[in-house]
């Protein structure tokens, strides 16, 4: 367990002008990403790359679109006082800001948790030879009526998907990519994973692992600052593309040109952007730690600071 320590708060003052400023950015940095997702399902149109952002995260777009500034920022003007509809807020005589000491029990358990998974991650080595193969291990052996995104072509045909699994080597440490495995694709895994192994198996080159820093930053929401949670959806959605564009899905009338992940070529165009996410994501979860020890710092009457 990682025990976190006191130290000296600075408190960021932000007059109206300047937290309404960073406000409507924050609006407007979202809209380029909301707008388009809502428009098609307002038409009811789905899409088998960017739903997967709003359906699997359950995160609402209206959330995404709010803004919060993080814990030790003090919002100045009688405006603040709009963000008292969240409990986890406090107004003072000088403005409004984040109480950190409403944090509940259950939730700084959950904290301390992923303060423990985030470190045990940073010190392991990243694994880059997964080859993406975690998308063909879910159509594995699978009917045309069994798969799940069904209504878009695939590039091979059941035997050619079952080729590519067959002579790859199935690794994947990312349990919640390996409980969608086909029954007959589940033995072939290197692995096992679990609910319970996650701390052990969790690591840094994982597509789904980098991509669930994103369900971290809105698991911490309000604390979380919208700066960092719009970070971590982008990079979310960057990672989400190339996910699908390795995989056996011929998405090409979408624009989504394939990562030929059954080529050498296509391993290692798979793996240089395996190596991108993962320098990207360590600065992130290095941020999301530095929020984790803050939320957990208490000083010696039990109060948060």
């Amino acid at each position: 367990m990682v025990a976190p320590s006191n130290s000296n708060v600075a408190i960021t003052r932000l007059s109206a002008v300047e937290w309404r400023g960073r406000q409507q950015a924050h609006v407007e940095r979202m809209r380029q990403w909301l707008d388009p997702h809502q428009e098609r399902a307002t038409r009811g149109e789905k899409h088998p790359v960017w739903d997967f952002l709003f359906s699997y995260y359950a995160f609402r777009p209206a959330w995404l679109r709010q803004w919060h500034p993080g814990p030790d920022v003090l919002l100045e003007g009688e405006s603040a006082r709009e963000f008292l509809r969240w409990p986890e807020y406090r107004e003072t005589d000088e403005g409004v800001q984040l109480d950190l000491s409403r944090l509940p029990d259950k939730r700084r358990i959950f904290v301390q948790w992923l303060l423990d998974l985030l470190t045990a991650m940073k010190a392991r080595p990243a694994f880059f030879g997964c080859h993406g193969l975690h998308e063909w291990a879910m159509v594995y052996r699978q009917s045309p009526q069994e798969i799940r995104h069904n209504a878009w072509p695939l590039r091979f045909d059941a035997d050619g998907i079952a080729a590519v699994v067959e002579r790859g080597s199935l690794s994947c440490t990312h349990f919640d990519a390996f409980r969608f495995f086909t029954a007959p694709a589940v033995p072939l895994n290197r692995n096992q994973p679990s609910r319970e192994s996650v701390p052990a198996l969790e690591q840094r080159g994982c597509l789904h692992a980098n991509m669930d820093l994103y369900k971290w930053a809105f698991k911490l929401a309000p604390y979380t600052p919208s700066d960092l949670l719009a970070d971590c959806f982008e990079l979310a959605r960057e990672i989400r593309e190339v996910d699908m564009r390795a995989s056996p899905y011929d998405l090409r009338s979408l624009h989504f040109d394939p990562i030929p992940i059954e080529t050498p070529a296509g391993r290692s165009e798979f793996e240089q952007f395996q190596r991108q996410f993962s320098l990207r994501a360590d600065a992130l979860r290095t941020r999301l730690m530095e929020l984790c020890q803050r939320l957990l710092v208490r000083n010696e009457h039990g109060a948060n600071l």
